[in-house]
């Protein structure tokens, strides 16, 4: 039975500080801070008595020690009425609060499973770069996280304010050969422009490599030769500092052979016209392939040497447009291969002797460009057939024959030099991953003035070098390390870049995440290429529709590139060529890679590796949109670095390789019948691509489902996607024989093209295969069942090791190989 007490005065008479009545409705009932100061069993008696107090008992006793009564409720009518709908209150709320939680559990999963959904629907239109609960703004910084638009903004913000054209003109007028006293002091040059932006380290490495060089006391010369095999008159070399390096040096004699681009296809061509290439001297055109490639093809047919000229039907024929002059030839080295030729598969540290060794893609046979005017004497004197037309060029010669002609004398005395290079190196630290590195490089070095060839590069990556340095000290923390480095020894085949990849290739394969190459940016403003791997042709298809065209107001570059063309892959993407610093990341290091390029539309740079490549020429080429579309450039490997060093979940498509292998084993089906009547068969292929396949698929439903939050999840996922181009090293040959061990990008038996050029010897005989050149096989070898099941094993276990490695950990491998 409740106490009752007799009515008191609500005036206190000797009370201690006590709330007044109208404090306690107004202010938070004292009940509530003893509930958070109590513990045990003890909470919820005092929980219990509270709800009595809401029935009408007297809660005022507990808290002061003047007891006070409440107001009178009225009749005892009015008191049960009170206590029936409290009762109903008290069964009521159990269900009240669960049908409030259902709700809101029910509300919540809703909106989490739509946002899920608009982001796998929209991609990385709307990605949020930052949004991990460890980021830190930097102690310049007056901003909290930064999302994509906001460093998309930054970056551009921050880009606007460079000096691009500037340095590009004044980059161009410093003489910088590999090896010159010149690049020794623009070296210290760019070392110091990185010391003062806001990175983390800036160092520099020497290499000491073999570089060929021109002797100038005993220059190249061409001799006609008369019927009695004496040197007749000379033949003037109008630009005698041109020359090929690592070109095999001695003399070389023979009759001529016009064997228009030097290709195997067409080296075979004049075979099965009657024309011999064995013995003779070969005149090639510059162009549809390296210089490397044209006298490697040569070589192999039987050649003794070869001379390479610019045609002006490979270049622009408008009358308005700069043209390469006639007396003007181009440079161009003949190593087929990358780095320097006389360590392969080495470093060249400390000038550390190896064994005297060589590349085997350096000639065996003499190699000397000429210019237009000289070719045009040569091609008067050519007789035999009548070219085809589509060999047909633009020279004052009508009409061009494929000989022989009188016989020639080519002496080439180059002669080798042990010279330094140096790279330098710019990083910025990551903060969650530092240990993987986002890599963007540019060729410093360059034989002529090299406006195009390496100036434009430079002054690209030293202006990413500011933006991004300025974008660190306003907030922008990378999750990976950026490098930024210039390359040295470029023109000699990407010396500097090959060799600091030997150097530290045990390190870079499982650090290097992605490395773009910023040589050859602006050859044009008509179209562009991107020659990539696979795994980011995704990612560069979403940066396109981000960037601006250079040259048509109000359209993005995807726009400009498919404007004419459905698909803009086969537009815009293309393979890595060796002759690119890109080539060796991919092919030799497991590294995905890619190379943009501004170019003409359907004709060359003209001056390219010439002495007319300046900084005027390049200007007047592109119409004064020189600054605009370096700018582009910018802008795109910007924001490239931004995606790949700052998402949570690096965004490489590793799905893409099963596409790749779809298409090469569509090219074999059509052999299939050829192979099974030898009771041979290409099912091991197909089941390897099978499992790439499903291994990829299962990856990306594993990634679909976990949370982007926890960072050790999404580094192990990262790990696995980065290693993906790895993977398709042949882990079956030595990198000392074939350093290119890609098995799609690479050069030897390993690769699924060489399988492809065995294979049609099925068919074709095998006589005088062009395809044996460009594998390096004798011509004249038919097909072998022996040859066949190793390049299958090969290529197959490559595959399958990619689709396992590419499936996790081993008790995750699920496979029907």
């Amino acid at each position: 039975m409740a106490r009752s007490y007799p009515p008191v005065p609500l005036s206190p008479v000797s009370c201690p500080p006590c709330p007044h009545p109208l404090q306690q409705r107004l202010s938070p009932r004292p009940s509530q801070t003893i509930y958070k100061r109590v513990e045990g069993t003890q909470q919820w008696r005092l929980e219990e008595e509270e709800e009595d107090g809401e029935e009408g008992a007297e809660p005022a006793a507990h808290f002061c020690p003047m007891e006070l009564r409440g107001p009178d409720l009225g009749s005892r009518a009015g008191r049960q009425n009170l206590g029936l709908w409290a009762a109903t209150g008290r069964k009521a709320a159990p269900y009240l609060v669960l049908t409030a939680l259902l709700i809101f559990t029910g509300a919540f999963l809703l909106g989490y499973v739509a946002f899920r959904g608009s982001c796998q629907a929209c991609g990385d239109d709307v990605l949020v770069v930052s949004e991990d609960v460890n980021y830190e703004p930097g102690p310049d910084s007056h901003q909290g996280t930064l999302y994509w638009s906001d460093l998309q903004a930054m970056f551009l913000r921050f880009l606007g304010e460079g000096r691009l054209e500037d340095t590009i003109r004044q980059t161009s007028l410093r003489k910088r050969m590999a090896g010159s006293a010149g690049m020794a002091a623009l070296a210290q040059d760019i070392r110091g422009a990185l010391s003062s932006q806001k990175l983390d380290h800036v160092w520099m490495d020497t290499h000491y490599v073999g570089l060929q060089f021109p002797d100038p006391a005993h220059p190249n010369t061409l001799h006609w030769v008369d019927a009695a095999d004496k040197l007749g008159e000379p033949l003037p070399l109008e630009d005698h500092d041109v020359y090929c390096p690592y070109s095999a040096t001695g003399n070389a004699t023979g009759e001529l052979v016009y064997a228009h681009y030097g290709r195997p296809e067409d080296l075979q061509d004049l075979r099965a016209r009657g024309v011999e290439t064995a013995g003779r001297l070969l005149l090639v055109r510059l162009g549809e392939i390296s210089f490397a490639q044209k006298v490697a093809s040569a070589q192999d047919f039987g050649a003794r040497g070869v001379l390479i000229y610019p045609d002006p039907a490979d270049f622009s024929q408008d009358p308005h447009k700069l043209s390469l002059s006639s007396h003007r030839a181009v440079y161009g080295h003949v190593h087929l291969g990358t780095g320097d030729p006389y360590t392969p598969g080495f470093p060249s540290f400390n000038q550390t002797q190896f064994p005297p060794v060589q590349s085997s893609g350096l000639p065996n046979i003499p190699a000397q460009p000429i210019s237009a005017d000289i070719a045009s004497l040569l091609l008067r004197k050519l007789q035999g057939p009548v070219a085809p037309q589509e060999w047909q060029g633009h020279l004052p010669v009508s009409p061009y024959r494929l000989g022989p002609g009188p016989g020639l004398h080519l002496g080439v005395n180059n002669h080798r030099v042990s010279t330094p290079i140096s790279n330098i190196f710019g990083c910025i630290e990551g903060r969650s991953e530092p240990d993987h590195y986002v890599v963007i490089g540019a060729q410093r070095d360059a034989w002529g003035p090299g406006a195009a060839k390496s100036a434009v590069g430079t002054a690209i990556l030293l202006e990413l070098v500011r933006t991004f340095s300025s974008m660190v000290s306003n907030g922008f923390q990378p999750r990976r390390s950026l490098l930024f480095i210039s390359w040295d020894g470029g023109d000699f085949g990407s010396v500097g870049s090959t060799e600091w990849l030997e150097g530290y290739l045990s390190v870079l394969h499982l650090k290097a995440v992605v490395y773009v190459s910023l040589d050859n940016a602006v050859l044009g403003d008509d179209k562009f290429h991107a020659k990539t791997s696979p795994l980011l042709i995704s990612l560069i298809e979403n940066i396109l529709k981000q960037v601006d065209s250079p040259n048509r107001s109000g359209q993005t570059l995807f726009e400009q590139v498919t404007l004419n063309s459905h698909s803009w892959d086969a537009e815009v993407i293309r393979p890595l060529p060796m002759d690119s610093s890109a080539y060796s990341f991919t092919a030799f290091a497991g590294v995905p890679a890619v190379e943009f390029s501004f170019m003409e539309d359907g004709q060359a740079y003209p001056f390219l590796h010439t002495k007319d490549d300046t900084y005027e020429n390049l200007h007047t080429m592109l119409r004064g949109r020189l600054p605009a579309v370096a700018q582009a450039v910018a802008q795109l490997a910007g924001q490239l670095l931004i995606r790949l060093s700052h998402d949570h979940l690096l965004p490489l498509d590793f799905g893409r390789y099963g596409d790749v292998v779809l298409r090469h084993i569509s090219s074999l089906n059509e052999f299939s019948g050829d192979l099974k009547a030898r009771g041979l068969t290409l099912q091991w292929v197909y089941s390897a691509r099978g499992d790439y396949i499903r291994a990829a698929e299962k990856l990306r439903k594993e990634i679909y489902s976990s949370e982007e939050s926890d960072e050790r999840l999404m580094r192990m996922y990262n790990v696995r996607i980065m290693r993906v181009e790895f993977y398709f090293l042949s882990q079956y040959v030595s990198p000392a024989d074939s350093p290119f061990r890609h098995i799609f990008l690479g050069r030897g038996d390993h690769t699924l093209g060489a399988l492809l050029e065995h294979v049609r010897l099925l068919r074709s005989g095998g006589s005088g295969d062009p395809g044996a050149a460009a594998s390096r096989m004798a011509p004249g070898l038919g097909f072998q069942e022996s040859r066949f099941r190793r390049q299958l094993a090969l290529l197959t276990w490559t595959l399958q090791g990619a689709a396992n490695a590419l499936s996790g950990d081993v008790w995750n491998i699920d496979n029907n190989f």
